[in-house]
């Protein structure tokens, strides 16, 4: 639906002193935002965090419906974060990797997704090529088609870098990825909230994005999006109570072992 601009400005206080163009780095946050955290902070300090938390149980639930909605996700396929570059973490750290593999990646990548591909080379002996581009900047799908082969192992991309207006043909080379059976990792942290992005249409199988830029969400959020047919694929590079969700046929044995801890530390503390 289309965007009310005038009411956007009258929700948003900052708007009557300051012309904010950095919305790609953090946007402006409505008042709607921060009433919720401001009420919830306020819920905190007269309950506790943890009994905010069971009390505010439902609106924290609909955050996962809402966002695979925005999406075109199921909810069991969202993860939330603290930001998107954790997600993303989440995400690339999760896979297995083995000498020899190759990731494919455009120019424009994002710095800190570039600093993780190089630190998986050198620790797995993983081999990093850059597709080039068309005649407009963007990633070259025949050119990704023709680096493709078996051992590719990722198709990582940055659908709209932070230092331009460039947007790359994100369901182009979603078509590309399930054609040759490549896992599809999708950065789309300056798309989603200002494009619109359907998971099914652009065929990737992850992809995550913030809370702060263009949702406008508070800062310290984010989601990554996994698709199911992956989540029996990834290992979770930091498991927690959380985390077995990903992990497959083993989720449940690894939820309750996590819980056997945490009952026996809880013993000893007692």
């Amino acid at each position: 639906m289309p965007i009310d601009v005038e009411q956007a400005r009258r929700d948003t206080a900052g708007c009557t002193a300051v012309t904010h163009l950095n919305n790609a780095g953090a946007s402006l946050p409505p008042r709607q935002v921060v009433d919720a955290v401001v009420r919830h902070l306020r819920l905190e300090e007269e309950s506790g965090g943890y009994e905010a938390a069971i009390a505010e149980t439902d609106r924290i639930e609909h955050v996962y419906d809402a966002l695979a909605r925005l999406i075109g996700a199921g909810p069991h396929e969202i993860a939330l974060q603290e930001n998107a570059t954790r997600a993303w973490d989440m995400a690339f750290y999760g896979l297995r990797w083995q000498p020899g593999d190759r990731i494919l990646t455009g120019r424009s990548e994002y710095a800190s997704n570039a600093m993780a591909y190089l630190q998986t080379a050198q620790r797995y002996g993983v081999r990093i090529e850059v597709v080039p581009d068309d005649e407009h900047g963007q990633i070259s799908v025949p050119a990704l088609r023709e680096l493709l082969d078996e051992r590719v192992k990722l198709i990582g991309v940055t659908h709209v870098p932070t230092q331009s207006g460039l947007v790359n043909p994100a369901a182009e080379i979603g078509r590309v990825a399930r054609a040759a059976g490549v896992l599809y990792l999708l950065d789309a942290c300056q798309s989603v909230g200002q494009l619109p992005v359907d998971v099914r249409e652009i065929g990737c199988d992850l992809l995550t994005a913030p809370g702060r830029k263009y949702l406008r969400g508070p800062r310290g959020t984010g989601f990554l999006y996994c698709s199911e047919r992956l989540q029996d694929r990834l290992e979770p590079p930091f498991p927690d109570l959380q985390s077995a969700v990903w992990t497959g046929p083993d989720s449940y044995r690894v939820r309750e072992d996590a819980r056997r801890f945490e009952s026996w530390e809880n013993g000893v503390a007692g």
